[in-house]
């Protein structure tokens, strides 16, 4: 009886959990502080931002398979890497051997919002994809890239790194 009674009176105080540990965890490293007073701020700042934040989550994250996010994030990590050193080449280039931008659509399958979200932020993280934008439908994501040479291998790519592991994860 109490633990229920206990359980509900902490989800109503702490609706987002890890989101309220890492704002106070952020709060208390940046300010270099581990003062009484600090640690007040940091718990109410955990504590209230959730509440004032609700209405941008959309949905609930229902986050399966940590192995997948982790590989994820280890190719995102190569894949910044890999990308840096082409956009580099890329604008060290002759002239003439210039690199041809240009928008790619991306049929998406994915439709979680929070993978989308994530997907789009990917997008805009790795360089060389310059812009995306994600369809009102939510049916295609529509990427400017810094040097597109095969169109359907970009697709092939993104789809494949990118949103078959964000499918595993959120869906």
């Amino acid at each position: 009886m109490i633990s229920t009674v206990l359980k509900r009176w902490i989800a109503r105080l702490l609706p987002a959990p890890v989101l309220s540990l890492a704002l106070i965890a952020m709060w208390l490293l940046l300010n270099n502080s581990f003062s009484l007073g600090q640690c007040l701020l940091a718990v109410l700042v955990g504590v209230l931002a959730p509440f004032l934040t609700a209405s941008l989550r959309p949905t609930p994250v229902s986050f399966k398979k940590p192995g997948v996010a982790l590989r994820l994030f280890w190719q995102v990590g190569y894949d910044v890497l890999i990308w840096n050193w082409r956009v580099l080449r890329g604008t060290l280039a002759r002239t003439d051997q210039l690199p041809e931008g240009g928008f790619v659509i991306v049929p998406l399958e994915l439709r979680d919002p929070n993978g989308l979200a994530v997907l789009a932020a990917i997008m805009c993280v790795i360089p060389g994809t310059i812009w995306s934008e994600l369809a009102l439908d939510r049916s295609a994501l529509l990427v400017h890239m810094f040097e597109v040479d095969n169109v359907e291998a970009e697709i092939a790519l993104i789809k494949s790194r990118y949103e078959r592991p964000l499918q595993e994860i959120f869906e």
